[in-house]
């Protein structure tokens, strides 16, 4: 039996105001490690569960399903979650655009999680439905300061204190799914998973507000924290943070110029070791030390990504 337990992967994230952020946006997403075969009985699972999904998320904002119409086959347990605040409408588009950014994402994965904006989706073999889960999954700080860097004119403390009144007051919503926490120019907003009681719905805001305020200390305008059945986040009106989809999208480019010359580098390898082989006849020498080549290129591609990555606190991940 395949045991979908996820392996994270960050792609990219943005760090926008509520006020401007499309529920389809992309904020993190997660595969197994173990795939299923493309003509399995648990395919015709998954397929069942996705179909309950996407009906389903027309009528409300949360539902779960467990699928076993294939017998002999693992069951497919897996749930949609929509934001609070989301209309009906929203809630379903955001449903389809997160089911087909899944199987793009996780082509024939045996368990994965897509968070986007508006709508969390997961999915997998081993029931998770009802278990609370306080495992970070996703943080992330604005690099801009709220307090002492001239956002908004105000007294940096006074702020400081409408963020910190913002995010107490959800913990003051106790056992409500969705809360929203506002004081002054600090908005904040938390919400779990429809199968979490209200007393796991207490103790997980509870855990990711402590993950949020280790993670962003006490100076940053913006913050998200991901765990595994809900989320918290905070920001201000008074704080631009375009700048960090800036970040982002340098990110994602330094990402793609590295994948570029690995590339190429790799083919210009490949065509040089041919004509070797052809010259000189041993392929099997020659291919063996193309094998080494190319794990060493690849080997130093990650190294300076991951340098890039420490350097400017981002996730970006290549897989070559």
């Amino acid at each position: 039996m395949l045991l979908s337990k996820f392996l994270l992967f960050l792609f990219f994230s943005s760090m926008a105001s509520s006020s401007s952020d499309d529920f389809t946006d992309f904020v993190y997403g997660g595969c197994s490690q173990p795939k299923y075969a493309p003509a399995s009985p648990y395919k015709s699972n998954i397929e069942t569960l996705f179909t309950s999904l996407a009906n389903s998320a027309a009528l409300s904002s949360y539902a779960n399903f467990t699928s076993a119409a294939a017998s002999g086959a693992p069951e497919a347990y897996g749930l949609f979650q929509c934001r609070g605040d989301l209309p009906v409408s929203n809630c379903a588009a955001c449903v389809r655009s997160g089911l087909s950014q899944l199987s793009a994402l996780c082509p024939s994965a045996a368990g994965a999680a897509v968070q986007l904006r508006g709508c969390l989706l997961r999915y997998g073999n081993d029931s998770f439905l009802g278990k609370p889960d306080t495992a970070v999954l996703y943080r992330k700080c604005s690099s801009s300061s709220a307090y002492g860097g001239g956002h908004g004119g105000g007294d940096p403390s006074l702020q400081l204190s409408m963020r910190d009144a913002a995010l107490a007051a959800l913990l003051e919503s106790g056992g409500r799914s969705y809360r929203l926490g506002t004081a002054g120019e600090a908005k904040a907003v938390a919400q779990c998973v429809g199968d979490q009681s209200g007393k796991q719905c207490d103790e997980c805001t509870a855990a990711a507000l402590a993950r949020l305020r280790e993670a962003c200390g006490r100076v940053a305008a913006a913050g998200d924290a991901y765990l595994g059945k809900c989320y918290v986040r905070y920001w201000s009106d008074g704080v631009d943070t375009s700048d960090d989809d800036d970040d982002d999208e340098i990110g994602k480019t330094v990402a793609i110029i590295i994948g570029l010359i690995a590339g190429v580098a790799l083919v210009l390898v490949c065509l040089s070791f041919i004509r070797k082989a052809r010259n000189k006849g041993n392929l099997f020498l020659h291919l063996n030390q193309l094998i080494q080549i190319i794990t060493v290129k690849t080997s130093i591609c990650h190294s300076y990504l991951n340098i890039y990555n420490q350097i400017n606190n981002t996730s970006i991940i290549i897989i070559i």
